[in-house]
């Protein structure tokens, strides 16, 4: 069976290069040329959307937004204008819910199966294969990318119906990033005050305070290593997705709506294309002082 993957970018490029490492047939499209060269030398074959829809039973997106998901799908020439019935499509992309329900319903219009299954695991887990697959949609749907959510991630669930999956990525964003803040403000504060952060976060590491993302962010922030695994600018669409979708339910969200002018001011300043570990920037500028290792 042949599968269509589109959008080769910091996490769709590694989750391409394990399907074709695992034997999958695969046809790819992605508007960076380099990125599209780099998979086809690793085994892959380089298509249109309209040949995608017209070749692939499964198809992938990985894309920054759901707008650009919606135009790969139904502009013209996208997938849907040559799409047959009995495929499926899976978009791994983190967008909304709403945007995940408009691309289901007008799929599913067409005789097409449609998954909504964002990822968590940054660049790190697509280049492992350790995603943790979210998804929302109908279970003969999910069922049919089973063996290749298999090799993406080290785990895949079905939260319910259209729209589930967009809406837990959501919120795990609003849990990542807000910790990120946080973690940022206390060890700034521990640095100010005279501490050392590796022992600091030695200390802690083992208790209650201890989590993956202390984990993962401490030894980049204090070794001033910023480059992405999950960059800024993603991270602040998501976050805009998360006050817009909850503004839209009446759910307030005053730490999440303060987090999202935190990373306004990190757009600002230039940091975008920093991981979001780089938050920590905003709190040390605040504090003047850098969190960093001791010489």
């Amino acid at each position: 069976m042949k599968v269509g993957f589109i959008g080769l970018g910091i996490m769709g490029r590694p989750m391409a290069k394990n399907l074709l490492k695992a034997g999958v047939d695969l046809l790819v499209a992605d508007i960076n040329k380099e990125a599209v060269a780099d998979v086809v030398a690793a085994g892959a074959k380089e298509a249109t959307y309209a040949e995608i829809g017209e070749q692939c039973q499964r198809i992938i997106l990985m894309v920054p937004s759901g707008e650009i998901s919606k135009s790969i799908l139904f502009d013209e020439g996208g997938v849907a204008s040559t799409v047959k019935v009995g495929t499926v499509v899976c978009d791994m992309s983190s967008v909304t819910p709403v945007e995940s329900q408009e691309c289901y319903e007008a799929l599913k219009a067409k005789g097409v199966g449609f998954i909504d299954a964002p990822v968590s695991g940054g660049e790190p887990g697509a280049v492992a294969g350790t995603l943790a697959i979210m998804a929302g949609g109908d279970q003969e749907d999910f069922d049919a990318f089973g063996e290749y959510f298999d090799i993406m991630g080290s785990s895949a669930l079905l939260i319910g119906g259209s729209g589930s999956g967009s809406v837990t990525k959501l919120a795990n964003q609003v849990i990542v990033n807000n910790t990120i803040a946080v973690v940022s403000e206390a060890f700034v504060l521990a640095v100010k005050a005279g501490a050392d952060p590796v022992k600091v976060y030695k200390a802690i590491r083992g208790g209650l305070a201890g989590s993956a993302v202390l984990d993962a962010k401490i030894p980049m922030i204090v070794e001033r290593n910023f480059k992405p695994g999950g960059p800024i600018r993603i991270n602040h669409k998501d976050i805009k997705n998360v006050v817009n979708t909850a503004h839209s339910i009446d759910v307030p969200i005053p730490y999440t709506a303060q987090l999202y002018e935190i990373l306004q001011a990190m757009k600002v300043h230039g940091h975008m294309g920093d991981d979001h570990g780089g938050i920590v920037q905003y709190f040390e500028k605040l504090a003047d002082v850098e969190v960093k290792k001791v010489d």
